[in-house]
């Protein structure tokens, strides 16, 4: 998830510590212009300049300093100018509200959308959703390979990510947990070997990255598909998907409101103590709800233990997906999905999720 979505941002009000300037206008220049310009050289004052009101030429001590300084500020000055100037524009700098810094209109819009072909692949039909998680993960792949390579000169090989990375996902859902590993061996030595086709310089830090890209992007995303080869599977796949969307949600909500202190100041200065009270809290509500009611043989006090493992679970794929972003110096992964980011920015909270949650549904009603 993005840094927004924890708590209040900086920018989000006037005069703060962590706020950022009021916005530029005609009235506020005006009202600001003796405390922003430089202060103009005074020269000397002509004879028959300034005078006292007795007659006498002096530079009056309370006179204007400021060629922009107006004869209302000095009420007891003459007026120099038959013609009184315009009075002041009232001032009308707008009282800034709280923002995520994100369009929140796109985001829900999109969000609406994705959930959509969630829910009509996983209940129509399983290998259809199947399908979905092998698209995102070769996206993921190719906005994390991507910036890699634009920020860090890192080539991880991305055509032997993508094949195996979508050859992990369907073996795992075939041939379940065996299947998973198996693929993932393959895709590292294809990755091994896919590099050595161009100059040694560079080769190690290479294939380092593409076994770490195939392991945090089509290997996490794995256990997604062995969540879905239950009896129940659309039902274990969607708990997964409304606790981590829960988790976040619980998240913004408190710390936005209520976010004072930070939870990770130098990886994600956004997120606070208080968002991480919400996910837990919201988690661990919709967690009783789902498994007592959407899991077979499900227990409302395995859906307490649920919520409150993928709250922390979605909190540090957060945090590990802010301090890949931080180290690139970047903010979004990709601008494939307007108001979110990229695929990765959406999928980041997810992808150390799903082993959680499969384990855990594992211990409490089994796999099949």
């Amino acid at each position: 998830m993005n840094d927004s979505s924890w708590g209040a941002p900086a920018g989000s009000g006037l005069g703060g510590p962590d706020q950022g300037p009021a916005p530029a206008g005609p009235a506020y220049d005006r009202q600001q212009a003796a405390q922003t310009r430089p202060m103009p050289i005074v020269p000397d004052v002509p004879a028959g300049g300034f005078q006292d009101g007795h007659g006498r030429g002096a530079a009056h001590p309370s006179g204007p300093l400021f060629r922009d300084e107006t004869p209302h500020e000095h009420p007891q000055e003459p007026m120099s100018s038959p013609t009184p100037p315009p009075p002041p524009a009232p001032s009308s700098a707008p009282r800034q509200k709280k923002s995520a810094g994100r369009d929140l209109g796109a985001a829900i819009g999109v969000g609406v959308g994705l959930g959509a072909v969630i829910i009509a692949s996983l209940f129509i039909w399983k290998p259809a959703f199947v399908g979905v998680i092998a698209v995102a993960v070769v996206v993921g792949l190719w906005e994390l390979t991507s910036r890699l390579q634009e920020r860090k000169a890192i080539k991880a090989p991305l055509v032997p990510l993508a094949v195996g990375g979508a050859a992990m996902v369907v073996a795992g859902y075939v041939r379940g947990a065996e299947g998973a590993w198996v693929a993932m061996a393959l895709t590292a030595l294809a990755v091994l070997v896919w590099r050595m086709t161009e100059p040694p310089e560079g080769y190690l830090k290479d294939v380092t990255a593409g076994v770490f890209a195939a392991f945090y992007v089509p290997f996490l995303a794995t256990f997604v598909a062995l969540l879905l080869t239950a009896d129940d599977g659309p039902q274990r796949v969607l708990t997964f998907l409304i606790l981590t969307v829960v988790s976040d949600t619980g998240a913004y909500a408190i710390g936005w409101r209520f976010g004072k202190h930070k939870l990770a100041p130098r990886i994600s200065p956004g997120k606070t103590r208080e968002g991480l009270v919400g996910a837990v809290t919201f988690a661990m509500g919709a967690g009783a709800l789902c498994m007592q009611f959407m899991i077979d043989d499900g227990v409302w006090w395995q859906g307490l233990i649920l919520g409150l493992a993928v709250a922390a679970s979605a909190t540090l794929g957060d945090l590990g997906e802010s301090m890949i972003k931080r180290d690139l110096g970047i903010k979004d992964m990709g601008t494939l999905l307007p108001g979110h980011g990229g695929i990765m920015d959406r999928l980041d909270s997810l992808l150390p999720t799903a082993p959680v949650v499969w384990l855990l549904m594992a211990l409490f009603v089994g796999t099949a």
